[in-house]
């Protein structure tokens, strides 16, 4: 069973993560300054954008690496990761530049598109698009895709092991297990695939 990667979630107070899902103003965040944003305008105005930050994020703390969030984002849209038109529009994660930025590094990921459960070798990572709901799967979602979580591997009963940066508590947030028929229902059979 593969070791769980340090987890980290898309806004820096982990613990408000509910609030802020429910409406809190994000620039109220106490540890904003630890995200790397400029000021608490740039921190408030990307944190709802920045699930594939937070996944690529615990997958090179996995590797050892220490990045702050907005680092990462700022290399990943240089490369054309996110397209910023202004106000609160934000296209990404544009899966191309993040896979280019990794590429740079030496690490072959690669873009999945249309697999259902693409291969996870041991110690590998793979960052997918399911639907933000994964983290109330009592409830069917509407479509699938629109938020990135962290898959890291199974555990003994064959259940889907992940990280979700915008889990509303610790049972949807650090270490989930579904079982993948269940994950199957929100996965949007696309993401990134890093190997180990």
């Amino acid at each position: 069973m593969n070791e769980a990667p340090p987890y980290f979630a898309q806004w820096e107070s982990a613990e408000l993560v509910p609030e802020f899902l429910d409406g809190r103003p994000s620039a109220t965040d106490p540890l904003w300054a630890g995200s790397g944003a400029a000021d608490v305008a740039e921190y408030a105005r990307w944190a709802h954008h920045l699930c594939g930050m937070a996944c690529l994020k615990m997958a090179m703390a996995a590797r050892g690496e220490v990045h702050s969030i907005h680092a990462l984002r700022r290399e990943v849209q240089a490369l054309g990761g996110y397209i910023d038109e202004g106000g609160d529009d934000i296209r990404g994660l544009i899966y191309a530049g993040a896979v280019q930025w990794l590429n740079a590094r030496g690490i072959a990921a690669r873009i999945v598109l249309d697999e259902p459960r693409p291969e996870l070798a041991p110690g590998g990572l793979y960052i997918a698009s399911v639907h933000p709901r994964i983290r109330t799967p009592e409830l069917d979602p509407p479509h699938r895709g629109g938020h990135l979580v962290l898959v890291f591997g199974t555990d003994e009963q064959g259940r889907l092991r992940f990280h979700n940066p915008s889990g509303h508590s610790e049972a949807t947030r650090q270490d989930v297990r579904m079982h993948p028929d269940d994950f199957s229902r929100f996965h949007a059979e696309r993401g990134i695939l890093l190997p180990s």
